[in-house]
């Protein structure tokens, strides 16, 4: 309601352009977005509507989705890949090969459209037939070189702006909004219907259309870099709540952090020999565990972790691990099994402390106010911090020691207790 009353608004003074983004990796939360921010443009009394792309690429299926609305418009589509900088590799070349109106930004690319497998190459040659004739089909719709376009896709081609705009692959260069809408201004675009209509665009309001917070966090999270952090901080935190049972909190995070990490993998162009890689790297941790310390199969494990996180992802189209995040990861999981976990199964092979184990059973007398349900009981004439398992025992009250768990005893109140408020339990035996 509020875009539809801000659209009216804004038509009062001028033409309406709805602006849309394709930022990241073409994903279903994207797809779905411009789905609707197309769909809706007629009833939101748009002039256009402007989808701005920089993608390393996507879900075949999420690409289909979004160049099927971009066919079926209602209202004119402006595809520019900007800002300079930005790239339409992948399912970002199918996009703006479907769009009848193209732009580039100076600075900028597209193509690298090879569908790409987790084995690093392409899937199958259907697979690659059905990709071409697809954005072949695309370029001949829209009156595009259907060679170039093809070649997007069979020998991974690329190109620049400039080059795109000098083989007439897109309609003009454009280094900014402005410059784009009113560059277009008067252009004729097609509709899904068959119909052209005459753009007015010139000094249009731009309805930007976002995500929203919860989509845009989701679609946030399927990143190379932090798909690449969540898996590993995931493995980390399992393997902890493995050495120190009753961490539930760390199992739990690092059982979801693995979760939102493989989801990511199945959006991204991973390779098979970056999996592998990263595999390898937790066998050679695992390994180190039987001799704990920084040994050779340490210095495996971070070595197969950075070259894992590497070669991940297909870099020709964009997507990859950078440095920054693989140097400090490896660095993180160096020290965690090198040092944390070495600690943690030194102190897990120690013997126990002498006589401790003597406490079970014995009576004791709780100090202070209440045991709710943590607290301080005297024992064997000595004060020791005790959990209740029965609910608060008011101070004073004569306890029975249930078990010990390091230096903490389990008590239960004795039922029949008589010793008065603040007295003392006789002595049973000496110093722990």
């Amino acid at each position: 309601m509020a875009g539809s009353i801000g659209a009216a608004a804004a038509q009062e003074t001028g033409p309406v352009v709805i602006a849309v983004g394709i930022d990241g990796v073409v994903d279903p939360f994207v797809a779905d977005h411009v789905r609707r921010t197309i769909e809706g443009a007629p009833e939101d009394g748009a002039a256009a509507v402007l989808i701005e792309i920089d993608t390393p690429g996507g879900l075949d299926s999420s690409m289909r989705e979004i160049t099927q609305a971009i066919l079926n418009a209602r209202t004119p589509v402006i595809c520019w890949v900007g800002p300079p900088g930005a790239r339409a590799a992948s399912a970002g070349a199918f996009v703006l090969t479907s769009c009848p109106i193209a732009a580039m930004a100076p600075g900028t690319n597209v193509g690298a459209a090879t569908p790409v497998g987790i084995s690093g190459a392409t899937l199958s040659s259907k697979i690659e037939n059905d990709a071409a004739a697809y954005i072949r089909s695309l370029a001949q719709r829209n009156g595009r070189d259907p060679d170039l376009a093809e070649s997007f896709v069979r020998d991974a081609e690329s190109i620049t702006a400039e080059a795109a705009a000098e083989a007439g692959f897109v309609d003009l260069l454009a280094s900014s909004r402005p410059e784009l809408l009113a560059a277009v201004d008067g252009m004729q675009a097609a509709l899904g219907s068959g119909d052209t209509v005459l753009l007015t665009t010139a000094g249009a309001v731009i309805d930007e259309r976002s995500l929203g917070s919860f989509v845009g966090f989701l679609h946030g999270l399927v990143d190379p870099n932090l798909a690449f952090i969540l898996f590993w901080l995931g493995l980390v935190l399992i393997v902890l709540e493995l050495l120190v049972p009753g961490h539930i909190f760390s199992g739990t995070v690092g059982t979801a952090m693995l979760i939102v990490a493989v989801v990511s993998f199945g959006l991204l162009p991973v390779r098979l020999i970056g999996v592998i890689l990263l595999i390898g790297s937790v066998v050679f941790f695992l390994l180190e565990l039987k001799v704990p310390g920084l040994g050779i199969w340490s210095v495996i494990g971070v070595v197969s972790l950075a070259l894992g996180g590497w070669f991940l992802f297909d870099r020709a189209g964009g997507a990859g691990v950078s440095p920054t995040a693989i140097v400090p990861m490896a660095a993180v999981v160096a020290v965690f099994f090198g040092f944390v976990v070495t600690k943690i199964l030194a102190m897990r092979s120690l013997p126990p402390a002498q006589g401790l184990e003597t406490l079970v059973g014995r009576e004791g007398l709780v100090l202070g106010a209440v045991l709710a349900p943590e607290g301080v009981v005297r024992v064997a004439a000595e004060e020791w911090k005790a959990v209740s398992r029965s609910g608060p025992i008011p101070g004073g009250t004569r306890v029975r020691v249930l078990s010990i768990d390091g230096l903490v005893l389990t008590v239960e109140p004795i039922a029949d207790e008589h010793t008065p408020t603040g007295g003392a339990a006789p002595a049973q035996g000496g110093n722990p």
